[in-house]
């Protein structure tokens, strides 16, 4: 490996966005490098670095945003941000950082929408805007905190930059999704996006989305575990009424996803097949995580009862990993953002239609998150578990009766199939918590304990 590319190594693992934390990383190579901003000798540079990052046999590409400047010339605000000190390109050693911490070079990359020439446009990285579109410069970029799996950078109260950490071959499904949806109140109106070729694809891979910022709106997750947190300090609390407006929006943008997108339907064969996935993902769940391991027959039973469904179910794009924090609530009402779905999946497998009834599934499972996370220090307090369960189910009540009204199928009416989408998104929960944030596992565990007709799994 080069200097930089053993920078990386040790860097790579301590990123949020990292998806492979824990197994070691056995060869860093950088496949592609793009200058996009070259101030000479004495100046910053901003390059684009594609990285194969190869774990176990495995190897996925990351999106690093590599700024360097001259020895010693790193500015105090980014001491935080370095990578270390290596040659760049064949040149003079250089101080590399991650450039999304530059306020410099992001007004830089913004500038980039507003004066793309034809060269631009067709080179190597190419700087699109949808047809209409004229994006204006407004200073730096502020890097939003929070964010595991992504970078977003705000551009005053008008634009956001969302940066695709992880890499997929294609266009990825938040700008195919929102393209569909532009226009929708319910979404941030799509203004442009970056894309690059990869090396042995021939189809473009987008680098990262322009949209409108939505100003003074506050993140669903929020404004839930607010409401939950009150609830539980004794005050009255009620957040049905949000839950259904939101159960509404859900429905009118599935039913602008299907009019927009292909659409199908799930055949009794094509069923069974889903359930059998389920079946393989709650297999490798329990043998990671020995509690799971108890639940597992009356979780198999749901999957069975799926996989016997006899009726055509409907299919189509969806968000795909839904839940509070993909929502945000300004005083117009509800909008959705991050519809990439999981990005430690291919892009043609997030492209497969599916059952909105899934997207149903992840609101429902983040409801019963938003009040068990709180319970996490309180493990033997029932009053609080029975009025946190209480929260939970007023709420799922009200998502579905909104969800309904809105235009999309009754949950009511189809108990089996998203009963069995609950199951399978808690196990995936699990094995989630399980290795990452261990003290969160037993909010998972006890919702399938629950679901499962078992007493909540002891803290």
């Amino acid at each position: 490996m080069s200097q930089l590319e053993e920078l990386l190594a040790v860097w790579l693992p301590r990123q949020r966005w990292f998806s492979g934390k824990g197994i070691p990383i056995r060869r860093v190579r950088v496949e592609s490098r793009y200058t996009l901003v070259s101030a000479g000798p004495g100046g910053p540079d901003l390059n684009v670095l594609v990285v194969q990052a190869g774990q176990r046999g495995t190897s996925s590409r990351y999106q690093v945003l590599l700024g360097s400047r001259p020895p010693r010339s790193l500015p105090p605000h980014l001491a935080r941000s370095a990578i270390g000190v290596c040659p760049v390109a064949g040149g003079r050693p250089r101080v590399v950082y991650d450039a999304a911490h530059d306020p410099q070079l992001t007004s830089l990359l913004l500038e980039r929408f507003t004066c793309a020439e034809d060269g631009e446009r067709r080179g190597r990285v190419r700087f699109r805007t949808l047809p209409g579109t004229e994006v204006k410069a407004c200073g730096s970029g502020r890097l939003l905190t929070g964010e595991q799996s992504n970078t977003s950078l705000v551009y005053g109260r008008d634009y956001v930059l969302k940066t695709f950490r992880r890499l997929w071959p294609g266009r990825n499904p938040d700008l195919e999704l929102n393209m569909a949806l532009s226009g929708s109140p319910y979404v941030a109106r799509p203004c442009g996006w970056i894309e690059a070729d990869l090396s042995g694809h021939t189809t473009p891979t987008t680098l990262a989305l322009l949209q409108t910022f939505v100003p003074d709106a506050t993140d669903g997750w929020v404004l839930a575990t607010e409401n939950v947190r009150t609830l539980l300090d004794g005050e009255d609390a009620d957040f049905s009424e949000e839950a259904a407006r939101l159960g509404h929006t859900t429905a009118q943008v599935h039913s602008s996803l299907a009019r927009t997108l292909p659409t199908d339907v799930l055949s009794p064969v094509s069923a069974a097949e889903v359930a059998d996935a389920m079946v393989e993902r709650l297999a490798m769940a329990s043998g990671e995580v020995p509690e799971l391991a108890e639940h597992a027959p009356r979780v198999m039973e749901a999957y069975s009862d799926f996989a016997r469904v006899d009726e055509p179910l409907p299919i189509q794009r969806i968000h795909g990993d839904y839940h509070l924090g993909q929502v945000i609530r300004p005083e117009s009402g509800w909008v959705l953002l991050d519809f990439e779905g999981e990005p430690t999946v291919s892009v043609r497998e997030r492209q497969r239609l599916s059952s909105p009834l899934r997207d149903v599934a992840g609101m429902l499972r983040s409801f019963d998150y938003a009040a068990g996370y709180l319970l996490v220090g309180h493990p033997d307090d029932q009053e609080l578990a029975w009025a946190a369960r209480e929260w939970a189910r007023r709420n799922r009540e009200a998502f579905c009766r909104g969800y309904a009204d809105g235009g999309g199928a009754d949950p009511e009416k189809h108990l089996t199939v998203l009963r069995a989408f609950e199951f399978d998104k808690a196990v995936y929960e699990v094995l989630y918590e399980a290795r990452n944030r261990p003290d969160w596992l037993r909010v998972p565990l006890d919702s399938i304990a629950t679901a499962a007709g078992a007493p909540p799994v002891p803290g």
